[in-house]
């Protein structure tokens, strides 16, 4: 399998009054065209992770890497010019939940458009018909009616579909999904899910998929890591995850209720100091 992404002793930390805080502690992991989960409590620094990937990190934020890499890009290295070039391009981000994503005053269609006429050079009509054919690759109906709607206008899950479509119209190669499902009920976010993994196969685009859900990550990736106060504790193959070996996995696991045990109340996670050493 190639590698598309090299992450190594990936840190990124804040400077505060009271010192400085580190989000993310010394990451490594690589990447192919295949779905890796990331998966640990809020807090845990996987969204941090997935930002300084993208470039999106606050600005008072320190991100340093000995090796971050995306298909022989130094992602360091490289201008502000050049890593916006590949935001939405060639490396894309669905964020946690499409209200706070999606322009209030702006139609769908147009912030769809907006993504690709950024990017690439597209007439008016051109543009319309591959916004309409990527609204439908996400399975939303009738998707004429829906280009002219505002996100208001759209329920959560047609909203998340519509943030897939716009993070996908200029294919890229990498997508970062950032907890995109956790918004939505049970039946829509299996349709979210289908679709991305649909995308992800007939792309072969590479996913890095961020949750707090173990169960969701086991059935859905091929790989996962677990993050705690900023580090990986553990790497493993998603069918194996049950097979956990740290304790903190296990703790994770040992947390979530199951179907016909009597588990009130449901033990909590008891956490060790030298898991964040």
């Amino acid at each position: 399998m190639t590698t598309m992404l090299t992450v190594d002793n990936l840190r990124v930390s804040y400077p505060t009054r009271t010192g400085v805080i580190e989000a993310v502690r010394g990451v490594s992991f690589t990447l192919g065209r295949e779905r890796l989960g990331i998966v640990g409590e809020s807090g845990s620094g996987k969204s941090q992770t997935g930002r300084a990937i993208m470039g999106l990190t606050q600005s008072h934020g320190v991100v340093t890497a000995d090796t971050l890499n995306f298909n022989g890009l130094d992602l360091l290295a490289i201008s502000p010019k050049q890593r916006r070039s590949l935001r939405g391009k060639r490396i894309a981000m669905v964020l946690q939940d499409p209200k706070y994503s999606l322009d209030p005053v702006m139609t769908i269609g147009r912030q769809v458009a907006e993504t690709l006429r950024t990017h690439e050079r597209v007439g008016k009509a051109e543009t319309r018909e591959r916004v309409l054919a990527m609204l439908e690759a996400v399975q939303i109906r009738d998707p004429k009616r829906v280009f002219d709607l505002h996100p208001h206008e759209v329920s959560g899950g047609m909203g998340q579909r519509v943030m897939i479509a716009m993070m996908l119209i200029a294919g890229p190669e990498l997508l970062i999904a950032d907890e995109p499902t956790s918004a939505l009920d049970v039946t829509v976010q299996l349709d979210v899910l289908r679709i991305m993994d649909k995308l992800v196969s007939e792309r072969g685009m590479g996913l890095i998929f961020v949750s707090h859900d173990l169960r969701l990550v086991s059935s859905f990736c091929d790989r996962v890591i677990v993050m705690y106060a900023g580090k990986v504790v553990e790497e493993l193959p998603a069918s194996e995850l049950r097979n956990a070996q740290h304790p903190y996995t296990r703790g994770l696991l040992n947390c979530m209720p199951s179907i016909g045990e009597d588990r009130h109340p449901l033990p909590v996670l008891d956490r060790k100091p030298e898991w964040a050493l």
